[in-house]
């Protein structure tokens, strides 16, 4: 009877141990599999533990010259814009142009009733006639001192009195005409013939657009080198060559929330291809470094304790710590830790060590004459 006992028990271990390996067997294989390694594989490493060549490419490093730019935006604006109103009321009995033309200075542009303005302009100058007259008479009497020098007074200053009031119809006259302050073109009219205008009315807006304005904003610590007649370029859409402007105004103080400076400057626009309102990207070349060394800006490496780039010298990268210039869109100016001639390091910047084995793939030699 015990050995039955002993015998149960004995084949239900059995069956708990086998049913626990079943189970945990997944678990423990990756241990079994990993049995014999000596360690984790050494990244970078080679045959015999030397460490595996990184790919770069190299930056061959020639004088070249550097220049400082500014970008900006700006707007084209045209050279004189005014809305024509007429400078008194009345209904519009003409109108001489037509929209979207060329008109001279002075061209009579639209015509307001002056009929009774017209008529006592001819009373004017019937009474200016008659009172002529009595003055030639009044001189040869005072002459011969027929008359007292204060009749004859009363005759001249009568007609220096209607001369005042024809000059005032006359200039009453010239409000009813509409006419050209400048060259340029007219827009699109706002009235039409027959209707009843104010001083508030607006007829018609003109626009000079030969020559253009381009408006753009500078930083202020350009002020100082931004001068009238500065040259700089403008790109507009749709046009694949830039245009070239020279700036005529500056404004005369710092816009105090942008920090910037406003300015102007001048394209003829000889041709008129150019129209107000457009946008521009405006780009001004200001100072020269010539014969200096520059390098692409992804080559550059910031730290706290400062800026760094990683030269190719003997198979290996080495560090080399720098300080820098001038800045463009592309290259950064290197004024110290240099020198012509050396390989520089363009690709694998963070993965790149001091002594760490370098196989260069590409080599570029910078053959700029100048770098923009």
């Amino acid at each position: 009877m015990a050995k039955k006992n002993i015998f149960k028990i004995s084949t239900t271990i059995v069956l708990i141990v086998v049913l626990a390996g079943i189970i945990l067997y997944p678990k423990l294989k990756p241990l079994f599999a990993s049995e014999g390694k000596t360690g984790p594989p050494m990244r970078g490493r080679g045959m015999g533990g030397e460490r595996q060549a990184l790919f770069a490419s190299g930056y061959v490093l020639r004088p070249i010259n550097m220049n400082e730019l500014i970008y900006s935006t700006g707007s084209l604006l045209p050279d004189e814009e005014v809305d024509l109103a007429f400078e008194t009321s009345g209904k519009v009995v003409g109108i001489y142009f037509k929209e979207g033309r060329t008109v001279k200075k002075g061209e009579l542009l639209a015509k307001i009733n002056d009929k009774p303005l017209q008529a006592q302009l001819l009373k004017l100058q019937a009474q200016k006639k008659l009172v002529t007259e009595r003055e030639f008479r009044q001189k040869q009497l005072l002459e011969r001192d027929a008359i007292s020098r204060e009749s004859y007074d009363q005759v001249a200053t009568e007609i220096q009195t209607i001369d005042a009031d024809i000059m005032l119809i006359e200039a009453r006259i010239a409000e009813t005409e509409l006419r050209a302050p400048f060259d340029g073109t007219v827009g699109l009219r706002m009235i039409s013939e027959g209707a009843f205008t104010t001083t508030q009315t607006k007829i018609v807006r003109l626009v000079k657009i030969r020559p253009l304005k381009i408006e753009f904003s500078i930083p202020e610590r350009y002020s100082g080198e931004v001068t009238p007649d500065f040259p700089l370029t403008f790109e507009v859409d749709g046009f694949a060559e830039p245009f070239e402007a020279k700036v005529y105004a500056i404004a005369p103080q710092v816009d105090m929330d942008t920090r910037t400076i406003i300015v102007r400057a001048m394209y003829a626009n000889t041709n008129e291809e150019l129209k107000p309102g457009r946008f521009a990207s405006v780009r001004a070349r200001l100072s020269e470094i010539k014969n200096t060394i520059s390098i692409p800006t992804q080559a550059l490496i910031a730290e706290m304790s400062g800026e760094k780039v990683f030269i190719y010298k003997n198979g290996k990268a080495k560090e080399v710590s720098v300080t820098t210039g001038l800045r463009t869109e592309s290259h950064i100016q290197i004024r110290t830790g240099l020198n012509f001639g050396d390989t520089l390091l363009t690709t694998a910047i963070l993965q790149l060590r001091e002594d760490l084995p370098v196989q260069l793939d590409t080599l570029v030699v910078n053959q700029q004459k100048e770098d923009e």
